[in-house]
């Protein structure tokens, strides 16, 4: 069915940037959309055997009154897929990713969440926030990024919602030789940007992050091309929040699970102070380099690269029978069964789950209840304003203490 056309009614919206419509019995997830709308879409996915099909919207027939001019020119059906919400608000935005917060959390887990998703500090109608972008480059040499569910690329002359440094690096306009498959931009804590061409040989530069949180000002070095919050607000939020809510005292054994370059494991080494100890876990070889300068001054610390699944013996031999708090931030996927089991099993007072899909969270707060954790709070951040992304920060203890 792909190219039909179809004059759809646009319902709720759906995780994953789209909304939902129906037609002769089938749901259509409808990009490009708002709640209330009537638009022609046409089928970008699906056969007349499918069990859904997606679409583009390709003509607005009845407006919503959230509707806006995109701020961004190469954002629309075909064209960047780097945007899910360019047609709204940020504002409302943040209304579509409560719905789908509140829906994923009542339909997997059996929750009913009645918060919002909050707006990050450090970004203007959710314009000019993002520090790090990669872009592909096309058969012109021109440097863009991928339409939706595609490996076409889009030549950009900017990106509205990267931080302005990205452009003035001159990516957008610059024509790149033929062996240049892509770049990676990476803007640091004090407004300077390195680009990274790919492929790239040899080792890769880093830059300084600093973070201010906890009454704490801590500086971090991150590969251009390793894994860090794109928001600038992002990581001193997430750090508040998780020091906040677990508390940590002098002396108490923390495991950090996919801990990264030890963001959050640097920041509770401070509040357990040495008679304490914080163990951080992570995967990736990159990361676990970068984490230890940051490390060196606090002995009580220490970050050791293993899959997370394989950790008990390092957990024993570094944190002892007793673990007091968790804190995992997994990728998209979520932790799973396996790993929430594990870390229940622990016996902490209390885990802090950030968690970047609302989906993969619910799943693992099910599990979590299963094995006799509750839910005590859950924050929402927009801390990737124009998209279906939303990070959220959950508290678990024991149900008996719950």
């Amino acid at each position: 069915m792909v190219g039909t056309e179809l004059v759809l009614d646009i319902g709720a919206v759906a995780h994953g940037g789209s909304c939902v419509a129906r037609t002769e019995g089938r749901v259509v997830f409808v990009r490009h959309t708002l709640p209330g709308e009537r638009v022609r879409a046409r089928v970008t996915d699906g056969t007349r055997t499918s069990r859904f099909l997606r679409a583009d919207a390709v003509e607005v027939l009845s407006a919503s009154p959230q509707r806006r001019t995109p701020a961004c020119p190469w954002s629309g059906p075909g064209r960047c897929g780097g945007c899910d919400w360019q047609h709204t608000s940020a504002a409302y935005g943040r209304e579509l990713k409560t719905a789908v917060v509140a829906e994923q959390l009542r339909r997997l887990a059996g929750i009913d969440w009645t918060g919002e998703v909050e707006a990050v500090p450090g970004d203007e109608d959710g314009l000019r926030w993002r520090t790090r972008v990669e872009l592909a480059t096309g058969p012109d040499g021109r440097a863009g990024f991928r339409a939706h569910r595609s490996h076409d690329v889009i030549p950009v002359e900017d990106c509205v919602i990267s931080v302005p440094q990205v452009r003035a690096t001159g990516i957008f306009t610059e024509r790149f030789d033929a062996g240049v498959t892509g770049v990676d931009v990476a803007v640091a804590s004090d407004g300077s940007a390195t680009a990274v061409l790919l492929p790239h040989r040899g080792e890769v530069p880093g830059v300084l992050e600093t973070v201010t949180a906890g009454g704490a000002t801590l500086d971090f070095e991150v590969s251009a091309r390793g894994f860090w919050q794109v928001h600038p607000g992002a990581a001193p939020t997430f750090v508040d929040e998780v020091l906040r809510q677990l508390a940590p005292r002098p002396g108490e054994r923390v495991l950090d699970l996919y801990c990264g370059v030890g963001l959050f494991t640097r920041f509770l080494a401070d509040r357990v102070g040495e008679s304490g100890a914080v163990l951080g876990i992570e995967g990736d070889e990159r990361a676990v380099a970068d984490a230890q300068p940051a490390l060196r001054e606090v002995p009580q610390a220490r970050i050791e690269r293993s899959d997370v699944r394989q950790a008990g013996p390092l957990v024993a031999e570094h944190l002892g029978d007793v673990v007091d708090l968790v804190v995992l931030d997994p990728p998209r996927t979520g932790a799973g069964r396996e790993v929430v089991e594990q870390i229940t099993g622990l016996r902490p007072r209390a885990i802090a789950y950030v968690a970047c899909d609302p989906a993969a969270l619910a799943r693992d707060l099910a599990y979590a209840a299963d094995a006799g954790y509750a839910l005590t709070s859950l924050r929402a951040f927009d801390a990737f304003p124009m998209t279906h992304h939303v990070e959220c920060v959950a508290i678990l203890v024991p149900a008996e203490q719950g």
